[in-house]
């Protein structure tokens, strides 16, 4: 992000704008302290005690999901690519979120493990679930680097503080709330932070409209200083990065929608642990359904925006036309160039607190999912057996620790990114895409063996950095978003066919260890919860998640 180490962004707050943000990091560091108190052992720490509602669970489940990566990497996507950007909304997230809370989560919840890795150690064997913890922890370092650095030049705007200070500083605070709370300090903070991150969001996105002659003259302005395809959803082919439209629309539909989608909301820790902190089997399926109808509308307050600053912001105007470093500004900065030209003070440190949430929210994830899948399945499992809860509580509160500090060092990396949804997407190919597939192939094939599990998963991962490295050394061209959409592609495809390869010439396990493990073999009443009986029409899973699907199809068809 090259503006935001410039003085020309530096944001005129005022005494109001400080009391602000003062107030909210009262609030976040105080949930952290009354958190405390209901941290009894490691399973408070790790998963809240799986007691949670619903409706807590459900918003802390989008919330996690509003990072730095979100907000500043969705209105970067907007500002440089338009309307297509819903997609990683309305395509490459609603329906994997609905499949996650309908199909995956009894299995998940019914099975009582701690983690995503815990269940593909049931499932298959200790090779998988060790691939699966280590490329699961590296993941989360490098992306709560992501929300960090972000965090940090939010400080470095505001402060003026310059951005190594204002990482440590920032890594402080999340810091803080975590070690103290765990994931219900996590949790509870991500309930507090949607409402403020909407909050934020709304005013700025109405003024802005209102700056730019609505929605009409936002379509007039993309249209003349851009190009007609960015007021469109479909077909997406900047997006894609495929001249075919034919090929762009496969490309986001089995890309992004299928591989990159399934493979993050339905196999993320990150995701499927706050769904696991819920104090029932109704309230685990519910989670995601709930935040998926969140999900499908804030990309209004985050992706129009970032279009919107596209075209009336004079610096970001230029960059667009040539890209070039010479502007001084990049498509990272566009909410904040945006907030700089359009929000009074009084009202800025509504809108940096709604930043600030969503950064921390994002961090805060990424290490809380963390913890718990370092203390559980690596350290716990494979180093240091059979002792007593209270140390294993301490592991937890130690890493949390070690993560916060080894993510200072990755938030360095964030930086050589101009869009950080390009890292981001070249993450989730390398270490989702292929857990997808070896998850669905265990989920709903009995026969898959343990040793087709992690030698599937390996060769999915080196298929997508293959792609990846081809990409960056010239020997294909695949610009915009193809890399990842490519590199997940062949992921997927690769684990695909390596895993049943491998299952021909090796042993299953018996039958009787895959109930509750395998769709064909888990008879459906054997996850009854008696706590869900009686429920209300709006309580059931699968009714619920039917009408937030034609919702989702509805936005697809409107805005085409």
């Amino acid at each position: 992000m090259t503006v935001l180490a410039d003085a020309s962004l530096r944001l005129d707050a005022g005494f109001t704008d400080y009391a602000l943000i003062a107030i909210y990091f009262i609030f976040v560091l105080g949930i952290g302290l009354m958190a405390r108190y209901s941290v009894s052992d490691s399973l408070d720490f790790f998963l809240s005690g799986r007691s949670l509602p619903a409706w807590v669970t459900g918003l802390a489940f989008i919330s996690a999901n509003l990072g730095a990566i979100e907000i500043v990497g969705m209105s970067a996507n907007g500002a440089q690519y338009g309307m297509p950007t819903m997609h990683y909304f309305w395509v490459g997230a609603v329906p994997a979120m609905l499949f996650l809370g309908v199909v995956m989560m009894p299995f998940y919840y019914g099975s009582k493990v701690r983690s995503v890795p815990e269940f593909m150690l049931k499932r298959f064997s200790a090779p998988a679930h060790l691939v699966n913890a280590i490329t699961f922890a590296v993941a989360q370092v490098l992306i709560a680097g992501i929300n960090l650095y972000l965090l940090a030049t939010l400080i470095n705007v505001l402060l003026g503080w310059p951005i190594p200070i204002s990482v440590v500083a920032a890594a402080v605070v999340v810091l803080c709330y975590i070690t103290l709370g765990g994931l219900s300090a996590a949790i509870y903070n991500e309930v507090l932070q949607f409402f403020v991150i909407v909050a934020a969001l709304f005013p700025l996105t109405v003024v802005a409209l209102q700056r730019v002659g609505g929605w009409d003259g936002l379509v007039s302005r993309v249209e003349q200083e851009a190009s007609p395809a960015q007021t469109g959803a479909w077909p997406g082919t900047e997006l894609a990065g495929f001249d075919s439209s034919v090929l762009s629309v496969i490309g986001i539909v089995f890309g992004l929608g299928f591989v990159l989608s399934f493979g993050y909301w339905t196999t993320n820790f990150v995701e499927v642990q706050r769904a696991m902190a819920s104090k029932s089997m109704s309230a685990a399926r519910r989670t995601p359904i709930i935040g998926a109808f969140p999900k499908m509308f804030i990309p209004f307050l985050v992706v129009i925006p970032g279009m919107i600053a596209a075209v009336l912001v004079p610096e970001l105007a230029e960059y667009k036309r040539t890209e070039s470093a010479e502007a001084g500004v990049d498509y990272n900065d566009a909410l904040l160039l945006l907030i700089r030209d359009l929000v009074p003070n009084g009202m800025l440190g509504l809108a940096i607190s709604g930043l600030l949430a969503s950064f921390m929210a994002g961090m805060a994830a990424n290490v809380s999912s963390f913890n718990t899948v370092f203390s559980y399945d690596i350290w716990q499992r494979y180093i240091v057996k059979d002792r007593q809860d209270s140390y294993y509580l301490l592991v937890g509160r130690v890493v949390t620790v070690v993560a916060t500090v080894i993510a200072v060092g990755t938030a360095f990396i964030a930086a050589s990114y101009a869009n950080l949804m390009d890292y981001l997407q070249q993450l989730f190919s390398f270490f989702n895409a292929p857990l997808f597939a070896t998850f669905i192939l265990g989920m709903f094939w009995k026969r898959m063996t343990p040793t087709a599990g992690w030698v599937g998963l390996v060769s999915g991962t080196l298929a997508a950095v293959t792609v990846f490295v081809m990409s960056e050394t010239g020997v294909v061209e695949l610009p915009g978003q193809g890399t990842a959409f490519v590199a997940a592609g062949a992921a997927f495809a690769v684990d695909i066919v390596v895993s049943v390869a491998v299952t021909t010439v090796t042993a299953p396990k018996p039958a009787r260890e895959l109930v509750g493990l395998v769709y064909g073999l888990t008879p459906r009443d054997s996850f009854h919860d008696p706590r869900d009986e009686g429920q209300s029409w709006y309580q059931r899973p699968g009714l619920m998640a039917g009408i937030t699907l034609v919702l989702v199809i509805a936005l697809n068809i409107i805005f085409a």
